[in-house]
């Protein structure tokens, strides 16, 4: 029989009272564990530890509770935006910063200027902001108008004819080989504002074959216009017989119909001319050459100013009208055409690129070490 084959065995329990102990002690086990954690060790772990943080009883016992502690503030580690990857987010970031910090600045103003006028007379001087004009680099060749070599000088260089009232100034504008739409046009609006001044549109012909025309024609000044891509990129201006001959780099090109708030086309009244802070011996010449282009006595009924400001060594041109609107008023309104010029050499002489000996020369390596240094 079985009961003998197993071996003096008493009988085995039924299947279901073993399946009923196990599942209750398993039950019994997970349920009684995880109550008394959750209910037991576990909410009197968390409720007591955050308890005692609140109430600062994390000190040693015996001790009196005493006053709370203050939080502690957690900032954001400190983060540069050129560190966001996502190219709009950063954007975004940035020009929330940069209004921030004009914010800060326009509030900064008023607070200063509050300040002024609660003082009043005994307000301080404003400060003098740091530029890089009023921290130019000096210059040896600074002109001294009471200088006698100066003096000397100008009487005795090419342009002394015109300034001795003995020659009368006759233009030629021209330009770079077959010109494009946009250089032409250009030539045309700069005739009408330099008088007696002519257009001529070279196809194939030399420079120097038509200096020495020029100089049989009583031409006393040349105007070379060269173009890169259909844009006007270069000016040449050549004093007539005996030079002196200086290239330009031109940019910043705007025709009238391109300038907002233009006035109205410009009359053949002689224009006034200003020379703006030419105060080296080389931006002397320059001066010079730019005024002979025009003529002695301005029109003044014509209203009517050519301004060639020089600052950082470039040279803006521009064209204005001015208007009396009272006896303490006066308006201007912007004629046209306007461009920037970034002399590049002053040569001896008339045209001459391959023989020609040239009194200066930028050279960006050599020269353009200091940003306070200026040459004009």
């Amino acid at each position: 029989m079985r009961g003998s084959e197993g071996k003096g065995e008493g009988p085995a329990p039924p299947r279901g009272s073993s399946a009923m102990a196990r599942d209750g002690s398993r039950a019994g086990g997970r349920d009684g564990s995880r109550a008394g954690g959750r209910d037991g060790s576990g909410a009197g772990g968390r409720d007591g530890s955050r308890a005692a943080e609140r109430d600062g009883s994390g000190s040693a016992p015996g001790e009196g509770t005493g006053p709370p502690a203050p939080e502690r503030v957690l900032f954001p580690p400190t983060f540069s935006v050129s560190e966001i990857k996502n190219k709009q987010r950063r954007h975004f970031m940035f020009l929330r910063w940069k209004q921030q910090q004009r914010k800060e600045k326009l509030a900064l103003k008023k607070k200063r200027r509050k300040e002024r006028e609660a003082l009043g007379d005994k307000a301080p001087p404003k400060a003098i902001p740091k530029t890089i004009e009023n921290q130019r680099v000096y210059d040896e060749t600074t002109v001294d108008p009471n200088d006698e070599e100066v003096a000397f000088d100008e009487a005795t260089d090419e342009f002394a004819p015109y300034f001795n009232r003995l020659t009368v100034p006759k233009i030629l504008i021209t330009t770079s080989d077959r010109p494009r739409g946009r250089t032409v046009r250009f030539c045309e609006q700069l005739a009408t504002v330099i008088p007696n001044s002519h257009v001529y549109y070279r196809r194939g012909l030399a420079l120097k074959r038509i200096i020495p025309q020029c100089i049989a024609r009583d031409f006393t000044d040349l105007i070379v216009i060269n173009e890169d891509r259909k844009i006007p990129n270069g000016l040449v201006l050549s004093h007539l017989p005996d030079g002196p001959t200086a290239h330009f780099r031109m940019s910043s090109v705007r025709l009238r119909k391109e300038i907002k708030r233009k006035g109205k086309e410009p009359t053949e009244h002689v224009p006034e001319v200003i020379l703006n802070n030419f105060t080296t011996r080389l931006g002397h010449s320059i001066g010079r050459m730019f005024a002979a282009l025009f003529p002695h006595d301005p029109q003044f009924i014509g209203r009517q100013v050519a301004t060639f400001h020089n600052q950082r060594d470039y040279i803006f041109f521009r064209f204005h009208r001015y208007i009396f609107k009272s006896e303490k008023k006066v308006g201007i309104q912007e004629l046209g055409p306007r461009f920037t010029l970034k002399l590049r050499s002053l040569q001896k002489g008339t045209f001459d690129s391959k023989f020609g000996e040239y009194e200066w020369i930028h050279k960006r390596r050599e020269m353009d070490t200091n940003r306070r240094k200026f040459h004009l």
